[in-house]
């Protein structure tokens, strides 16, 4: 079945009349997305799986945008339907091609992340990134939940286990043991969880918007390790350069980023048959720490 007849037939079982044309949109992996234009209202934005991983998937994801918005207070679309097999949101523009607009991403995401401390890390209940449960059990040690519960949550899974033989999984292993030597004890904040190019788009007014998310309260630099790894366009220098200053990030920061990293190639390598070299990457962090023999 073409993604868009299931998209207008999931409209039509939720009651959702109107619907004249739906249109493929581009840019996500896991999910079936398009516009459906409507004669009587604004076109759509509407996602689908053709089976969906859980009950709870898009209820999780509408939840994390009205986080970000009300706790964040950064732009995301209305939520105007969200139920287990379908989610309906507002409409926004593609992202101009500005340093301004970087620009203010970088203030928008520094207030949320510097505006949202939180004394544990995790979230009230597991959701979702892509088509597995991102685990968000509570801990009080940023460390320990990184490692459990972002790290080596994905072993076991079969892509992983395919792609990384046992010195690669060892190496894994002592990396976690590494952390508190490798990353700097940061509180947790409000974080997307998901943040790569494709979900940071505008508002009609050009205020930088966010889609997508996977959030929970941890370390703010997974979401800046997120854009920095997944080849942000020449414009968006200026949003590191101003998130550094903003948030007094120190001189390391950089060489932070592929250890940070990792828990998105991880979760890229179990989802995906094409893992877009997340598997060379995540070899390429571990060398350091498999055994030489």
């Amino acid at each position: 079945m073409r993604s868009t007849t299931l998209l207008r037939e999931r409209l039509l079982r939720a009651g959702m009349r109107g619907v004249v044309t739906v249109e493929p949109a581009s840019g996500g992996l896991a999910a079936l997305a398009g516009t459906a234009t409507r004669r009587d209202g604004p076109p759509v934005f509407v996602k689908a799986f053709a089976e969906a991983p859980g009950d709870d998937v898009f209820v999780a994801e509408a939840e994390g945008l009205a986080a970000m918005r009300e706790l964040g207070r950064v732009a995301t679309p209305d939520v105007i339907l969200a139920e287990h097999e379908l989610l309906v949101l507002s409409l926004l523009e593609p992202r101009p091609r500005s340093e301004a607009f970087w620009e203010r991403f970088a203030h928008e995401l520094a207030r949320m992340h510097m505006g949202t401390i939180h004394p544990r890390f995790g979230w009230h209940h597991d959701n979702w990134l892509g088509r597995r449960r991102q685990i968000n059990t509570w801990n009080d040690d940023g460390f320990a939940f990184f490692a459990q519960h972002r790290l080596l949550r994905w072993l076991g899974q079969p892509r992983v286990e395919a792609a990384l033989d046992a010195a690669d999984r060892a190496a894994l292993e002592r990396l976690c043991h590494r952390l508190p030597d490798l990353l700097p004890d940061r509180p947790a904040c409000l974080t997307h969880g998901d943040l790569w190019a494709q979900n940071i788009l505008a508002t009609p007014d050009g205020r930088p918007a966010l889609i997508d998310p996977a959030v929970s309260y941890t370390w703010a630099e997974v979401d800046l390790a997120h854009v920095w790894s997944t080849s942000p366009p020449p414009e968006a220098q200026r949003f590191f350069e101003v998130y550094a200053e903003l948030t007094s990030l120190d001189g390391d920061w950089r060489a932070r980023m592929p250890v940070v990293q990792l828990r998105q190639h991880l979760a890229v390598l179990a989802q995906f048959d094409d893992d877009w070299g997340a598997a060379d990457h995540i070899r390429a962090t571990l060398a350091p720490f498999r055994k030489r023999t």
